[in-house]
């Protein structure tokens, strides 16, 4: 069965998250974009817990099901503790596979936070003793590192994080699952650094409203099945685990360096030349994800592998930036309700249906553009500093028409 999966979202439970991420509202919202497998997120809140228990059936393969969508069992947990001299705040990802293994975890996990606090409760705990303990106590736990290259919280990150996964881990390198690019970096910045071809690479949406589900995504060709779809990624079995979709990593709010009070925005090779301070106060900048990945990788050029990814604008941003109206306006989500309602879902129009179909639904103006975005026509300009960057689509005229990806 070919299906895109989103794993990383959160509830309405967690600080800065919007009150509509509750059950029903995540799986229209999922239906709508084209995703069929969700993470619950947050499976650490009590409150939020209880709501999966009244409103997810449990189906074969350990995995859960609310209306139309499925639902694999996730949260995001904020690792904060002291190693090798040196604070550490680190973000991981855990998947489990019922309801009686995330009791297990949540009665180990508050032992070292108060788990009512927040859907990504702040654990005094360090990463290599708690993925150690989640094992022993669900062997069949799934262990994912979250958006490894943001600065403030990560496993690479340029404040508090570690500069190898050995360091980190230590022998529990061996329970990791797979590495998350996060939105500021994609796999051709990871396949730049040789420690990481080990690891498998996936891409959420981290999302914290309906509206940023599926803004990045995994794409599967095998069963709904728990057991199936974590070891194909492990694995990086690349005829059941086909590719990501990913952000132009330069919209991610932290893909440049730079000093958001100054509203400036500094590329990796111009910090460097400064000494990492800002040109204008001469304070220390927020060093950004790529020259955090410069820094770390070994190879100039990225190594591809065969597990690869497609860059994505979110249709409702290349309708209204071809219309030049906000995106939150009537005129764009009327444009966006037609395609959407007409071809089933967002990712079928973004990835599969032909301009001359396309065309015969919106403006030739906006299918060019979503076919402009397919062939990575785009202006950039990079994300630094906690601002998020800005992609927009080359007015270009497309000749020919495009063929079907999937």
């Amino acid at each position: 069965m070919k299906f895109f999966a989103d794993f990383h979202i959160h509830s309405k439970y967690s600080r800065a998250t919007s009150p509509e991420m509750r059950i029903h509202l995540i799986s229209q919202t999922a239906k709508l974009k084209g995703i069929t497998l969700m993470g619950t997120g947050d499976f650490t809140h009590p409150e939020w817990l209880k709501e999966l228990k009244e409103e997810l059936t449990p189906v074969d393969n350990n995995l859960f099901k609310h209306e139309d969508t499925y639902f694999i069992f996730t949260a995001e947990v904020n690792n904060i503790y002291h190693r090798n001299g040196k604070l550490r705040k680190i973000h991981n990802v855990l998947f489990a596979p019922s309801f009686e293994a995330v009791d297990k975890i949540n009665s180990f996990l508050s032992k070292y936070g108060n788990l009512e606090a927040d859907g990504r409760p702040t654990l005094s705990l360090d990463s290599e003793p708690m993925i150690r303990q989640i094992f022993n106590l669900v062997p069949d736990a799934f262990f994912v590192p979250a958006h490894i290259w943001t600065p403030w919280f990560a496993l690479f990150g340029a404040n508090f994080g570690f500069d190898s996964i050995e360091e980190c881990f230590g022998e529990e390198v061996k329970n990791i699952g797979a590495l998350e690019t996060g939105l500021s970096s994609d796999p051709q910045m990871n396949w730049r650094w040789s420690a990481l071809d080990r690891f498998a690479l996936i891409s959420n949406s981290d999302a914290h409203s309906p509206k940023n589900i599926g803004r990045e995504a995994n794409f599967f060709d095998c069963e709904l099945n728990y057991s199936e779809i974590t070891q194909a990624i492990k694995s990086q079995d690349s005829d059941k685990f086909k590719f990501t979709t990913e952000f132009f990593p330069q919209e991610g709010k932290y893909h440049w360096d730079g000093h958001r009070k100054c509203d400036t925005r500094i590329s990796p090779e111009e910090a460097i030349a400064n000494d990492n301070l800002c040109p204008k106060c001469g304070r220390k900048i927020t060093i950004g994800v790529m020259h955090r990945v410069i820094s770390l990788s070994d190879r100039k050029e990225p190594e591809p592998r065969e597990i690869g990814c497609k860059h994505l604008i979110p249709l409702l941003e290349i309708i209204a930036d071809t219309l030049d109206v906000g995106k939150d306006t009537e005129t764009a989500l009327k444009e966006y309700n037609k395609l959407v309602y007409h071809f089933d879902s967002e990712f079928k129009c973004l990835l599969e249906v032909p301009y001359e179909e396309l065309q015969s639904v919106v403006s030739s103006q906006i299918a060019q553009s979503i076919c402009a975005v397919r062939e990575e026509k785009v202006e950039i300009l990079p994300g630094y500093d906690g601002v998020y960057g800005k992609i927009s689509v080359k007015k270009e005229k497309i000749e020919e028409p495009q063929l079907q990806l999937f």
